[in-house]
């Protein structure tokens, strides 16, 4: 067992790592306090390819792997989380069109979705769907050569910037489920939006709930086979950005933390001499192994082919978790400085509890965790 990357693997650390504090972190204050959207960004990192960092080669991408991903996501979100997020989100809908999409799909949309001049977003959860996304209203009937489409999604990150939503439709009763759902690439253009949310998190980068009245989409749209989508949907590991995103956030907090109490003196000398606070930057360290080691054990896991349900709850609950128990101490370690927007912890502190929702809630997770857990250890 290797707990060492690889040349390959540092080498792609670095240069994302150098990216992140050259390009994004300088802007993230900003960024975050007006709610603008880091179109520069997130272009640079399409020439770059990161867009499509996870699909062949023969399509443009840089063909890395879930492991890969992860380490560049925990680079990316120690800068500015929803520029991981968006990244991250946009290479799970090119994913599926690659995995389960058509040689002509392929072609017509993956080139340009590795170099983000085509924009994917997913359109899956709902008012009604959010933990159980099979309870969505959001149905497809056979309409000519095509479908037409009805219903509405939320939480759409990235919407107003992408050019196409991967939507999850009903095509069947509920007495089939998980085979009565099928994904289609929709436009944008053919959406309303219903509501842009003002958010704790994520404020660069908005989620927003639109709707599709009576759409009619071609059958050439369609990806995967008819009725199928949400099982397929579970073939595809790219979720493993999410505890990334926490171990990027539970790192930048840390180093912050560590930088700023060194510097500040109290009582003729700087607040990391002092043992309580010492032993709590190393518990913050602690944290941030775990989640590291947890996440890429995951990633691992998946790249390899194996089983990794029980691997993916373990790393969401505890990284996300860490994000979040490192953004608050983080805050607290800084004073009142730490509640003010001239620093990034506090913005670390809200970036952080969304993740622990986003991706299934950590409750969720949880109980999948126990059920395998027991079946594990069951005589």
């Amino acid at each position: 067992m290797d707990f060492a990357l690889t040349e390959h693997r540092r080498a792609l650390q670095s240069e994302a790592r150098e990216f992140a504090e050259t390009e994004i972190r300088p802007r993230a204050i900003e960024l975050d306090r007006e709610e603008a959207y880091p179109e520069e960004i997130l272009d640079a990192l399409g020439d770059q390819r990161y867009a499509g960092l996870t699909l062949p080669e023969t399509y443009g991408g840089r063909g890395e792997g879930l492991v890969e991903l992860v380490l560049v996501i925990e680079e990316l979100s120690a800068a500015l989380m929803p520029v991981a997020s968006t990244l991250a989100l946009h290479l799970g809908v090119a994913t599926v069109i690659e995995r389960f999409g058509t040689d002509a799909q392929r072609e017509r949309f993956l080139p340009e979705m590795a170099t983000f001049d085509t924009v994917g977003a997913l359109g899956l959860s709902e008012e009604n769907a959010g933990s159980n996304k099979l309870e969505m209203g959001t149905t497809a009937e056979r309409d000519g050569d095509g479908w037409r489409l009805d219903g509405h999604k939320q939480w759409v990150t990235n919407f107003l910037d992408a050019d196409y939503v991967l939507t999850y439709a009903k095509t069947g009763p509920d007495a089939d489920a998980p085979h009565n759902v099928t994904a289609f690439l929709v436009p944008t253009e053919a959406f309303d939006v219903d509501r842009v949310w003002e958010t704790l998190a994520a404020r660069p980068v908005k989620s927003p709930r639109v709707s599709l009245d009576s759409v009619h989409v071609p059958d050439e749209q369609r990806v995967g086979e008819v009725g199928e989508a949400y099982v397929q949907r579970g073939e595809i590991h790219t979720g493993v950005n999410v505890p990334a995103r926490g171990v990027g956030i539970a790192r930048a907090a840390l180093a912050d933390t560590v930088a700023y109490t060194t510097e500040r003196e109290q009582y003729g000398r700087s607040l990391s001499e002092n043992q309580g606070l010492r032993w709590e930057l190393g518990k913050m360290a602690e944290r941030v192994d775990a989640a590291r080691l947890l996440t890429l054990r995951a990633a691992d896991r998946a790249d390899r082919g194996a089983e990794m349900g029980r691997a993916f709850s373990m790393a969401k609950i505890n990284a996300t978790q860490a994000a979040v128990d490192n953004a608050n101490d983080a805050v607290q370690f800084h004073g009142g400085v730490g509640h003010t927007t001239d620093h990034h912890v506090e913005r670390y502190l809200r970036d952080a509890k969304l993740l622990t929702i986003a991706g299934g809630p950590n409750e969720g997770h949880k109980d999948t965790l126990a059920a395998e857990t027991i079946a594990d250890y069951s005589p």
